[in-house]
């Protein structure tokens, strides 16, 4: 008998492009999109999971899917003359499943490919200087996706890291499988009673439509308050609006173990097994905790494990301190930057241009030496923040003076609600004359946000500013109401 010879592994494919950008999310979109625009460079797109990222299928958008419906509710339940809406809990999920596209991310490939930019499925990793090596990922019965083999991609003129974040699971949870924030986004099954750990945007948020869905929600913070990187009042504020909701808010309370019966992997958004047995340490001592489920808000850490960085002589610790080889850029939560979809959008535009410059010769576009990071947390009330906060503006050495006012402080404002809470602050370099950071509590109080971003980047003295005049009756008034709160000197430039 003939010995059988063992087929060959079939070599990559070779692609050649002038960027490569690991991580298909909507910053990697971005920055192929941006370096590309307008030229005939080419542009390579990596993703092993669903095109679009977190964002479009586990975070921003199917939470705001969530969290829009119960604020119109809530707005209903607080104005004198209109039935509360009803909550109907599988219309929601269906709202929710309808925003992510049902996990399909055929119309983001469609997008990616009409905008030129070619996209190659799998997981990359860094092999050598401008060198990406694609290798397909198992799908969950561990046979290959549709991607027949490994690819090597090479770029004439960059590499971009756009491969995101990954939550944090404390070692304490890990053994009881627990759900993080993609779970409590793709929901399928309420747990009757839910444990969130954590006190920041994700675990109040999740505690909002969890709480609205049906689950009797224990928000267990380690911390004496929620939101600690805000100004202490949005963090009361949202305390307190949770617990008027049903939420036990417990603060000073950490999970010292657990165990959970029977712990399983049974997919997104369903219960991870049987019941869980949390040991609780806060003020008064040590107790159990028994839920039908934990979700593990304890944050997220940039995703450069397996990137390949090695292959290149650098590390997780060069990426986030920005010292990377000319050809090599990281942008979004890759680069340590603020984990903000808008944030690294923002960031990939000005690299992608960045590149394009580099390869066309075009001018680089100019970037403000002062350019904040705004938030919005979809609370109810909303919480939004610009800028320093005050106390990061005293700790940077700036003369701050501050003017605070009730969200209720203008006709406007209080028409949203015949209940109106919350709170509006500036913070201004009494010096300079200019904002330093804003921050708006209340209801819808995103639409304000973008005002004071603009005066921030603009640097736009008050004085200025005090005669851009808002519509009455808006909430806008507070921008008038918080600058008169300024002493006079101030209004004369």
């Amino acid at each position: 008998m003939k010995p059988t010879a063992t087929p060959a592994e079939p070599s990559p494919t070779e692609i050649t492009a002038d960027v490569v950008v690991i991580g298909g999310g909507s910053v990697g979109e971005n920055v192929a999109q941006y370096a590309i625009a307008g030229t005939d460079l080419t542009a390579v797109l990596i993703e092993g999971e669903l095109l679009g990222g977190e964002c479009s299928y586990y975070a921003c958008m199917p939470s705001k899917a969530l969290l829009r419906p119960l604020s119109v509710a809530d707005a209903a339940a607080h104005l004198e003359g209109i039935s509360t809406p009803r909550l109907d809990r599988d219309a929601l999920l269906s709202r929710r499943d309808a925003w992510v596209s049902h996990y399909d991310d055929a119309g983001q490939v469609d997008w990616a490919e009409g905008a030129g930019i070619q996209v190659v499925r799998g997981h990359g990793r860094l092999v050598g200087e401008r060198e990406v090596l694609v290798t397909p990922r198992a799908t969950s019965d561990g046979t290959p996706p549709d991607a027949p083999g490994a690819s090597r991609v090479r770029a004439r003129r960059a590499v971009v890291l756009a491969t995101g974040s990954a939550a944090v699971i404390p070692e304490t949870l890990a053994p009881l499988l627990p759900w993080t924030s993609r779970d409590a986004t793709g929901v399928r099954e309420v747990p009757q009673r839910l444990a969130i750990v954590g006190g920041g945007v994700v675990a109040v948020e999740a505690a909002t439509w969890m709480a609205a869905l049906g689950a009797e929600v224990t928000l267990l913070v380690r911390g004496r308050s929620l939101l600690s990187g805000f100004d202490p009042f949005a963090g009361e504020d949202v305390l307190e609006a949770l617990r008027a909701a049903g939420v036990r808010v417990e603060l000073g309370a950490s999970v010292v173990s657990g165990e959970r019966a029977r712990p399983q992997a049974s997919g997104l958004g369903k219960i991870h097994g049987g019941q869980v047995t949390l040991q609780v340490r806060d003020g008064s001592g040590r107790r159990e905790l028994v839920v039908d489920e934990v979700l593990a808000a304890t944050g997220r850490r940039p995703r450069l494990e397996d990137v390949g960085l090695e292959s290149v002589g650098l590390s997780t610790e060069d990426v986030l301190g920005d010292r990377l080889p000319g050809w090599l850029h990281a942008v979004g939560d890759a680069s340590g930057e603020a984990p903000l979809t808008h944030w690294g959008k923002y960031r990939a535009r000005v690299v992608g241009q960045a590149i394009r410059a580099g390869a066309t010769g075009e001018p680089l576009e100019p970037v403000p030496g002062q350019v904040p990071v705004p938030q919005v947390v979809f609370t109810d009330p909303q919480v939004t923040s610009v800028g320093l906060t005050e106390a990061a503006a005293r700790e940077a050495g700036h003369e701050v003076i501050t003017a605070r006012v009730p969200f209720a402080g203008t006709g406007g404002s209080a028409l949203l609600r015949d209940d109106v809470t919350g709170t509006a602050q500036l913070v201004v370099d009494a010096r300079a004359g200019t904002v330093l950071g804003a921050a708006f509590v209340g209801p819808e109080a995103s639409e304000l946000l973008h005002a004071a971003t603009i005066a921030i980047v603009g640097r736009v003295p008050v004085h200025v500013l005090r005669h851009a005049v808002p519509s009455y009756p808006t909430s806008s008034e507070l921008w008038l109401r918080l600058l008169e709160e300024l002493p006079t000197s101030l209004r004369r430039g």
